[in-house]
């Protein structure tokens, strides 16, 4: 064989091993970002149960950011509230997006669910509404005031009437206080506890009612109505984004999560609720 002949078949055989190598290299590089992206199903859709109204302006914003992290999300509308979790815990839904930890706290108490919370999302202070008094020091005695129904809610408003001394609660009663830890009702107020969906609705047959505030929206009330309010600061009623427990170290919901919690979002949430709700992460 002549030296050029050598040296050819060398730089054939070089170029061979480079080329491999190069190959071998782009395969590595191709295993290592499939391995770095978020494993979804193509076919696969995240369900995330919601209550109907404002918040579906704010989850079609959510959606959009999701599509661009490749994770599909389907919004599924609920008008009661004992709902999303029940459905999250069957399985019809994959998270939902609507509660607050007493809340839950308490669903987990009475129905046994294994559901945990994965991401704030926003707070509405409940407030104290009227279309009759212009403070409330003006509610007359024996007013009567309406408050959500629920447990946790209930005791939330019970709260708004201490802070602002219409009622005095027994000291060491928790969160979920009832009308039967009142102590002290000085202008012997009657206190009617309604589904939180129809507190608000029935402002004209009350003198003042306990809202919550984006109940509050759906019911015509404005801030011009409320007379008091709960404290921001330190308010353990902020709501979240929950799944099933187990399911919270997924890379759909560190994807789900991630696209509620940002600027674009928190743009169409002030928007929507017109400063009467506030993100809260």
């Amino acid at each position: 064989m002549t030296k050029k002949s050598s040296e050819g078949l060398a730089a054939l055989r070089f170029s061979r091993r480079t080329g491999l190598a190069a190959l071998f290299a782009s395969a590595v590089a191709v295993i290592g970002l499939t391995a770095a992206a978020p494993s979804f199903a193509a076919d696969k859709t995240i369900k995330v149960g919601i209550m109907s109204g404002e918040d579906e302006d704010v989850w079609r914003v959510v959606a959009t950011e999701a599509a661009k992290k490749g994770l599909k999300i389907e919004a599924i509308v609920f008008n009661d509230y004992t709902q999303p979790n029940e459905a999250l815990e069957r399985g019809e839904v994959d998270a939902n997006a609507f509660q607050h930890q007493p809340y839950l706290d308490n669903q987990i108490k009475q129905h046994g669910y294994h559901i945990v919370r994965v991401g704030y999302t926003g707070v509405w202070p409940i407030g104290l509404y009227t279309k009759k008094y212009k403070a409330v020091a003006d509610l007359p005695k024996g007013a009567v005031i309406g408050v959500p129904n629920d447990p946790s809610n209930e005791g939330r408003a019970l709260r708004v009437l201490q802070n602002e001394g219409v009622i005095k609660l027994k000291d060491g009663t928790g969160i979920l206080a009832t009308t039967a830890d009142i102590v002290e009702n000085p202008k012997n107020v009657e206190i009617k506890e309604l589904d939180a969906g129809i507190v608000g609705r029935s402002i004209d047959d009350l003198d003042a009612a306990v809202v919550n505030t984006d109940w509050a929206l759906k019911s015509g009330l404005s801030p011009k109505d409320r007379i008091a309010q709960e404290p921001i600061d330190g308010n353990p009623y902020r709501n979240f984004i929950a799944v099933k427990q187990g399911s919270e170290n997924e890379a759909w919901v560190k994807a789900l999560v991630a696209s509620y919690q940002n600027d674009t979002v928190k743009a169409e949430f002030d928007k929507v609720y017109k400063g009467t709700g506030l993100s809260a992460y």
